[in-house]
């Protein structure tokens, strides 16, 4: 299993079309993804679930990701919300 902890930075946080962006690089992999804000997980594939997160900015979230492709998952979805979505 590979998990990494990391910030959210872009302004509106997990909505909309950041939690669409995120949605689609997860679903890219193979790999079982999860992303926990506080005590709740959530399925990182899923566009329901992360936009009923209510993921706002400057929360900090585990990413954690169990399979073949682990390694590049985190890799690309911590970049992906490091780099504020190209907002």
């Amino acid at each position: 299993m590979e998990q990494k902890r990391v910030d959210i930075v872009n302004e509106t946080g997990l909505h909309a079309r950041p939690a669409s962006q995120f949605v689609k690089a997860a679903a890219q992999f193979k790999s079982d993804i999860t992303i926990q804000v506080d005590n709740n997980i959530i399925n990182a594939k899923s566009i329901i679930g992360i936009l009923g997160g209510g993921i706002v900015k400057d929360t900090s979230v585990l990413l954690q990701a169990e399979g073949e492709d682990e390694k590049e998952a985190i890799e690309t979805l911590v970049h992906l919300i490091s780099s504020g979505f190209g907002e």
